[in-house]
């Protein structure tokens, strides 16, 4: 249970990251867009960062996939 409340909380901040992303490009009209691109920048790098969290824990067997047959 612990494992998903850490991964739904990364996604969150995912999608945050994101939104604030669309309120920079869309408020600043006359700006050079560096804070556009780094917002995306922390999106990309919190979702690899997400993507190793979750390679990890499947070698490790904290979590298990389920339904998928080889």
């Amino acid at each position: 249970m612990f494992v998903k409340i850490i991964v739904v909380t990364i996604l969150f901040g995912i999608i945050s990251s994101l939104g604030l992303a669309l309120f920079y490009l869309v408020r600043d009209r006359g700006g050079d867009g560096q804070r556009v691109v780094r917002a995306l920048t922390v999106r990309i790098g919190v979702s690899i960062g997400l993507f190793v969290l979750l390679l990890i824990l499947g070698a490790t067997g904290l979590i298990t996939p389920h339904g998928v047959t080889p």
